[in-house]
């Protein structure tokens, strides 16, 4: 969890300097879409580490996870929401605000996760897929028009490092509740607090996508 705080504070610093930053800050491909299988796969596996907004809500997912206490099926339903709002992009759906949407999902991810407040099974649902169709769709962006194969490579690799991540600090959480109690809320309060500050940062500053 230390590794993570640590991650969290760098995130979190440098969040502040890439909210005034051009549309191409969060783009792994310098804003081109990706033409070949291999650059699909690394454009899928870097967007959620190069975007502050999106490594935060993951890894709050995964903190989350572990305090619903349902196991991994809300990692896996935040992974599958966000292909789905991947698709919806793809689909040239039109979701006004965006990006604001997804500062506002990744602030209330925060929120629980520094108040640890518990959640029913539907409320769970809602939230984990709620905020996976908005931060996938924010993600479709730098994926439009391109052709199968890069596309496909695309969401493997965003389905495979999101999970990675989530379920990295879905163990991290399981690790710190072992520590005791005290531990524990200290913990999760400073990693609530963190992905709140980086969500409200990207939701005041609408337009950047990640």
């Amino acid at each position: 969890m230390k590794a993570l705080l640590n991650r969290f504070g760098i995130v979190a610093a440098s969040a502040s300097v890439l909210a005034p930053a051009p549309a191409l800050a969060h783009h792994m491909m310098g804003g081109k879409v990706p033409v070949t299988f291999m650059q699909g796969l690394l454009s899928g596996l870097g967007h959620p580490i190069i975007g502050p907004d999106h490594f935060a809500a993951v890894v709050g997912v995964g903190i989350l996870a572990a305090l619903v206490g349902r196991g991994l099926r809300p990692v896996l339903a935040f992974s599958a929401a966000l292909i789905l709002g991947v698709a919806v992009h793809l689909a040239s759906a039109n979701a006004p605000a965006a990006e604001l949407l997804v500062g506002l999902s990744t602030v209330l991810i925060g929120g629980l996760v520094a108040l640890r407040l518990s959640l029913g099974a539907l409320p769970a649902a809602v939230v984990f897929a709620g905020a996976g169709v908005v931060h996938g769709y924010a993600l479709g962006e730098s994926i439009v028009g391109a052709e199968p194969s890069p596309l496909g490579a695309y969401l493997a690799g965003l389905l495979l490092i999101q999970t990675v991540i989530a379920v990295a600090a879905y163990a991290a959480t399981m690790a710190v509740q072992r520590r005791g109690p005290a531990f524990d809320r200290a913990g999760m309060a400073a990693a609530g607090a963190v992905i709140a500050l980086i969500g409200a940062v990207t939701a005041a500053a609408p337009g950047i996508p990640g």
